[in-house]
This record gives structure tokens, C-alpha cells and sequence, in this order.
């Protein structure tokens, strides 16, 4: 059969791939300690999953608007209103098939053929391969460890040139683990200032920041381009529903009537009664987003710690999402491997620990762990990590 061009150009996920293998050998019996879900693992509240349940019950399966139902929209921009500032009416707002396609539905509206992308590293695995699908070009900008891996304003000017579109913003960041503060939003705003980049603001891990720092939404701290931000969330992370694929962007009126144009020969939009279930999500969940954030900012510095005590790892303290992102690199040579790939291999069939190769996320000196697993299972993987790394 022939297979696109387009098809062909894409990459496998890297994490996908970590995860199958790590599900293969549990179904085998072995003890696998897996390090590599990017989920929560906690389960959906009940309240949200009684309430999806009555919406079945009562027939609540036929085809909503491709946008979303009406009463969801305004509940997410009655949300992004209260707490992050940012004031969208229900139009301006699309519910769709998960944050991914957000992102992805987002690109598609603002990317032409031969368009720039501007993409720091590291970076989520999907964002270079969703540009490639929309005809784009990846513009893979490093960043410095000592700075935190966060991209600057200096940075992101020497990489603006007359194809550039698009920034892709990631904070709190997967798999860097970390936040950019309302300040260093402001820098890199005022270094768009003048242009007409649009940036695409995926802010999906918005509820799992830690410690002293704070999250912003990037159009609330650089007002002058609201019209030029894309606001990308959903209630996957925050509120432990990724099977029930919700997510969200609000923007300019013309992006919104674009992505919901686009959506209606896609996808006709999410489940409806799973929507229902997101409006009272949204409305009573708070309690519910306090508990798991308090067991994950003690997992967050609890799995910093514990990393660093070994030798020949060197990991920044997550600040946001659930990952921690250490340099390994300094090992690769004493066990005889050449990248993060062959590393995190070497971990999975040696001491059945799974961890994702940053080479997918454009670091290959790095691995990332994500910490959605509890304290005794993350001690139990860094117990043998240590035993066999030292």
C-alpha cells in the first residue's frame, strides 16, 4: 500500500513506545517498576464519573455542536475569567478531543506550508511531529541547563525571521518539570512585541506547580498580545481524566471559528455526556485538584532528593507538571551505552525500571521520570537504580 510522504515524515512516540514495552513485560509476570506514564494515577473523583454516568441513563448520546455543548464553553470561560484573568466569551472557546488536538487543530489554523515553528527544547514529543503534519518546519531552539532549560528573551529573538508563525509555549513544562515564572512570560512577551507571532500557550499541567513558584496564563501577564495567543488546557492532568479526552483553546474569535470549522470534519468534537460530566468538573472539582496537588508537590521534591544521591545524576527540582528531568549523560560511557535510548534500555532490562529517553524530547543527555506513581513505587525504582548505577 503507499504510504504519504507526510505519514512517513512523522516519528514514532517515544514515550508510547517506553509504555508498550513496559505493559508487554508486566504481562509477563515481571516486576516492572515504570517510571514512564505521563497520567495521574489517581482515579477521576467519583463525582464526575456519577455524574457521566446519569448523563448515559438518561440518553445523553446523541451529537453536540462540533464546538461543544454551549453551557461547557461558558463554564471554561467563566474559568479563565476567575483564575486566570483572561476574558473570553463562549464562542471564542472550543472543546476538543483532548489538549493534543488543541495543539494540533491549533497549528493547522495558524501554520502554512513552509511556515517556521518555533520550538524550545526540550520539548513535549509531539509538537515537532503535529508541525510536520501541517506542512510546518520544526525550529529546534537549545536551550542552557544552567538557565533551567527555559527559553529567553535573547534567545527567541535570534530565531524570529520572516517565516516564523509560531511560538510553542510549554509552562509548566513536559518534561523539563519546571515553570517560567509571570516575569520571564513578560520578557518574552515584550520580545514579541512589534511581530506578528502568534503564540500557542499549551498550559494543560496549570494546576501542578510547586514550591514558591507561580503559575500564569501567558495572555493574562502580556496583555497587548492577547490577539496573538492561543490558549491551549483541558482537564486531563489536573482533574485525572485523560481516557475522557477533554481539552480545550480559546483565542481570538476568528481562531475559534477556524479550529471549530475544522473540528466539524474531524472529530464532530468530544462525547457528550463526558462534557456534561467536565461542567461540573469545572464547577466543584477544587477539592479534589488540592488533594492530588498535595500529594504530588511531596512526591516532586521527595523524588529530587532521592535522584541526586546518586552518583553521576544530576537533576534540576521539578517546579511544575510530574516529572523530573535529570542529566544521566555522565554515565553513558561507564555502561558502555551511547544515548538515552540505549540507557533507558539498559534500565528496563536490567533492574526492570522504565524511564523515557529525552532523546524524544530533543535531550538526549537526559531521561525523564514521571512521579504520577506513589512514594513506595518511586522508592522502590530509585532503590534499584541506585544499587545498580553506583
Amino acid at each position: 500500500m503507499k504510504i504519504s510522504a507526510n505519514a512517513k515524515s512523522v516519528s514514532a512516540s517515544i514515550t508510547m513506545a517506553v509504555t508498550s514495552r513496559a505493559q508487554q513485560l508486566k504481562a509477563q509476570g515481571v516486576d516492572v517498576v515504570s517510571f514512564g506514564a505521563g497520567e495521574p494515577d489517581f482515579d477521576t473523583p467519583g463525582f464526575i464519573t456519577d455524574i457521566a454516568i446519569e448523563a448515559l441513563r438518561a440518553g445523553k448520546t446523541k451529537y453536540c455542536p462540533a464546538a461543544g455543548m454551549i453551557e461547557l464553553r461558558q463554564a471554561i470561560a467563566d474559568k479563565l475569567l476567575q483564575e486566570n484573568g483572561l476574558e473570553y466569551k463562549a464562542s471564542q472557546v472550543v472543546v476538543t478531543v483532548g489538549a493534543k488536538h488543541a495543539v494540533y487543530e491549533s497549528l493547522h489554523a495558524t501554520v502554512d506550508p513552509g511556515d517556521e515553528v518555533i520550538i524550545p527544547k526540550p520539548y513535549w514529543v509531539s509538537y515537532p511531529e503535529m508541525v510536520k503534519l501541517v506542512g510546518g518546519i520544526p525550529k529546534i531552539v537549545n536551550t542552557d541547563p544552567e538557565n533551567g532549560y527555559k527559553l529567553t528573551p535573547d534567545l527567541l529573538k535570534a530565531n524570529i525571521t520572516d517565516k516564523t508563525t509560531v511560538l510553542m509555549l510549554n509552562s509548566p513544562n513536559n518534561p523539563g518539570g519546571f515553570c517560567y515564572s509571570p516575569e520571564e512570560l513578560k520578557a518574552l512577551g515584550d520580545a514579541i512585541k512589534g511581530t506578528e507571532l502568534v503564540v500557542i500557550s499549551d498550559e494543560i499541567y496549570e494546576k501542578l506547580v510547586y514550591g514558591d513558584m507561580k503559575f500564569a496564563a501567558f495572555a493574562a501577564v502580556c496583555p497587548d498580545l492577547y490577539d496573538q495567543t492561543i490558549t491551549i488546557n483541558g482537564l486531563s492532568k489536573a482533574y485525572a481524566m485523560t481516557g475522557w479526552r477533554l481539552g480545550y483553546v480559546a483565542g481570538p474569535q476568528d481562531l475559534a471559528d477556524a479550529v471549530n470549522k475544522m473540528q466539524s470534519h474531524m472529530t464532530s468534537g468530544t462525547a457528550t455526556f463526558c462534557q456534561i460530566a467536565a461542567i461540573e468538573a469545572l464547577k466543584k472539582g477544587q477539592p479534589d485538584i488540592e488533594r492530588m496537588h498535595a500529594e504530588f508537590s511531596k512526591r516532586a521534591e521527595h523524588i529530587y532528593k532521592r535522584l541526586n544521591d546518586i552518583g553521576g545524576v544530576d537533576c534540576p527540582r521539578p517546579t511544575g507538571a510530574f516529572y523530573a528531568f535529570p542529566k544521566v549523560s555522565d554515565l553513558y560511557c561507564k555502561f558502555g551505552v551511547k544515548d538515552s535510548v540505549e540507557f533507558c534500555q539498559l534500565l528496563l532490562e536490567k533492574i526492570n525500571v522504565a524511564c523515557v529517553p529525552g532523546a524524544g524530547f530533543g535531550c538526549d543527555d537526559n531521561i525523564r521520570l514521571s512521579f504520577a506513581t506513589s512514594i513506595e513505587q518511586i522508592d522502590k525504582g530509585l532503590d534499584r537504580m541506585a544499587e545498580y548505577l553506583k
